[in-house]
């Protein structure tokens, strides 16, 4: 056998090796993943990894160095981990589409990691699906001690004349909006998730004086606002309150504060936009482990450095949230491998 031969034979047996899920394209030999769960770091991947039977785990060049492989169930479910904030979030997403390694063109995508909250929406561990995902950098600032006197906050839109002008879509990736269908699925099919409480989150919450921030968290659905600053207080809050409403023209209602969603939707936009991906398919789940701003009689800065026991239990409920919607995925996949079904038995 020749040199091209043997290379051949060579090519062909690497593809058909890494062809080891249940459902695999015959022409190509890639394999097909049901489900991308993309987590932001370790904590938040671990209640998948430990609940899922994981048996194979899949190096892709272009991952962040502390999380280079993907790894993967026998039912076609995988998870990764992009590294946090969203230079990591978008790089790695991006690695994963483009490293033509897996066929995702019919892959359902759920970003599931832990966010701040704000206490008028939700409390210590609640988790929240978003319908818009909204980009909070994307502003001009003037330092409060600067700015005019008649503004009430030194955030203002790129070429806006004031903060309370809606600013021309510019970056295209100021707003998006989640594909209505799915999150509609992912709401019915969490709704009865038995969340993780703990005593000391139970504890914390009791120091604000109002609902739902000191009830036992639930599921609900509000909006995800994506910065890189980790901003804290009752005064931004509202400038963030504000901004998503100005943004969705009223539509959206602020929840969650993180920092990666809108990099991660760009990026599979961009994968859509070469045929790889469907941006239909993507779901985003925020769970609260902090609150974004001080209960009454607390400062800001001892709001921000305040352990509330939120942490653990966000972690955890974001896999008691959205597993029955994974789950659903895969028990009736020849319903939702042609789209979102409309009654998923």
């Amino acid at each position: 056998m020749g040199q091209a031969g043997t290379a051949f034979w060579t090519s062909l047996t690497a593809a058909l090796m890494a062809c080891s899920f249940s459902t695999c394209n015959a022409e190509t030999a890639l394999p097909k993943p049901k489900v991308v769960i993309i987590s932001l770091f370790e904590p938040e991947a671990k209640p998948w990894l430990a609940k899922l039977k994981i048996d194979r785990r899949i190096r892709i060049s272009g991952l962040s160095a502390d999380f280079p492989e993907i790894s993967c169930s026998g039912e076609d479910v995988c998870v990764m981990t992009t590294g946090m904030g969203h230079t990591n979030a978008a790089a790695s997403t991006m690695a994963l589409i483009f490293s033509k390694q897996f066929d995702l063109s019919k892959t359902y995508f759920l970003v599931a990691g832990i966010a701040g909250i704000d206490p008028s929406m939700g409390t210590l561990g609640t988790p929240a699906w978003a319908r818009y995902l909204i980009d909070f950098g994307l502003q001009n600032e003037i330092d409060a001690r600067e700015k005019p006197a008649e503004w009430t906050t030194g955030y203002l839109g790129i070429y806006a004349a004031d903060p309370d002008s809606k600013p021309a879509v510019d970056y295209n990736t100021e707003v998006f909006q989640l594909n209505e269908a799915l999150l509609q699925k992912a709401l019915a099919l969490s709704a009865g998730a038995i969340l993780m409480d703990s005593s000391q989150a139970t504890q914390y919450r009791s120091n604000y004086p109002f609902a739902p921030a000191n009830q036992p968290p639930k599921v609900v659905q509000c909006d995800s606002l994506a910065a890189d600053t980790y901003w804290h207080g009752a005064l931004i809050g509202q400038r963030a309150h504000d901004w998503v409403s100005l943004l969705t023209d009223g539509k959206g209602t602020y929840c969650t504060t993180q920092q990666e969603d809108n990099a991660i939707y760009e990026a599979l936009k961009r994968g859509a936009a070469a045929d790889l991906v469907d941006v239909d398919r993507i779901a985003v789940l925020r769970v609260a482990a902090n609150f974004d701003r001080p209960y009454p009689g607390q400062s800001a800065d001892s709001s921000l450095h305040s352990y509330s026991g939120g942490f653990q239990i966000a972690c955890e409920n974001i896999y008691r949230t959205a597993a029955p919607l994974v789950q659903n995925i895969v028990a009736h996949w020849k319903q939702w491998d042609a789209g979102v079904p409309r009654d998923p038995k």
